[in-house]
């Protein structure tokens, strides 16, 4: 249902990447476009573990100072047949973990100190199988792909404000077309990033999915992230807008307006649906 969902939704961002761009320079306007956006979020996307783990000084963790986790990682990624993600520890005190890297052979699964801390070997175990499942699932990809639709519905956006701007100024005829050409301008970037959000959103219950079953205990999950959601609230995490969506609870909780154009699910929806797995 999830994977149906993001193709769904990855199909959406490609139509409007498809109509904006004609309108705002036909076939080479959105040529352009993607090749622009593409290589910016190549570049991320190969970087990308480097950079946020040095955005949040990161470190391998020994695992002479974490036994119980690194056996924890170790037996999960056995289980799940897929090489064994790197540790790293990031000293912040609010619970919080992330995913990043390229493929699986490249994969880091990032933790806070106050994660280790706080969580027991069940919700522990459930955090790890949920990041592992983001590996597995190469959700770093899916979210690369998005971002090159959504940044290059955005250039378009911003060269058809322009062309809107300067066509409805000399042309008493074309007044009309400028507007319409500038409120595409708007709605289209703005829809872009609802879509995006969604499918972030959408592979958040995807993962959680993946580690209740990878850990045949939906429970584990659910408790850490009621745990989390607390303690978020406590210990406020120090991120950025820009990597929030990597994290398993969104480090921003109750800074977003909309849940339209949040990343993650409410955490309530995502501990019912753990549940309902309990039961069936």
């Amino acid at each position: 249902m999830n994977n149906m969902k993001t193709v769904l939704l990855l199909g959406a961002l490609t139509g409007i990447f498809l109509f904006i761009g004609g309108m705002a320079g036909g076939r080479q306007g959105m040529l352009l476009a993607l090749v622009f956006a593409g290589l910016m979020n190549f570049a991320a996307y190969w970087f990308s573990d480097k950079i946020v783990l040095k955005a949040y000084r990161a470190s391998e963790l020994p695992e002479s100072e974490a036994p119980r986790v690194y056996a924890m990682v170790r037996g999960l990624s056995q289980q799940a047949r897929t090489p064994m993600p790197s540790i790293y520890v990031f000293e912040q005190d609010s619970p919080n973990a992330f995913a990043t890297g390229r493929n699986p052979a490249k994969a880091v699964i990032a933790l806070s100190r106050g994660i280790i801390q706080l969580m027991g070997e069940a919700e522990l175990q459930g955090v790890v199988a949920h990041e592992l499942t983001h590996v597995i699932n190469r959700d770093t990809l899916l979210a690369t792909i998005a971002a090159t639709l959504a940044g290059a519905i955005m250039f378009l956006g911003y060269q058809m404000r322009w062309l809107g701007l300067f066509s409805g100024g000399h042309d008493e005829n074309n007044r009309g077309g400028a507007l319409g050409m500038i409120l595409m301008a708007i709605l289209a970037p703005l829809a872009a990033t609802v879509i995006q959000m969604a499918i972030s959103r959408s592979r958040e219950y995807k993962a959680d999915a993946g580690a209740a079953q990878l850990t045949h205990n939906p429970e584990g999950l659910a408790s850490a992230l009621e745990k989390l959601a607390v303690y978020s609230r406590r210990l406020p995490l120090q991120a950025t807008g820009q990597t929030a969506h990597l994290f398993i609870v969104s480090p921003l909780s109750g800074k977003s307006l909309l849940s339209l154009f949040s990343t993650h699910p409410p955490i309530e929806e995502r501990v019912a649906r753990l549940r309902e797995m309990r039961l069936t």
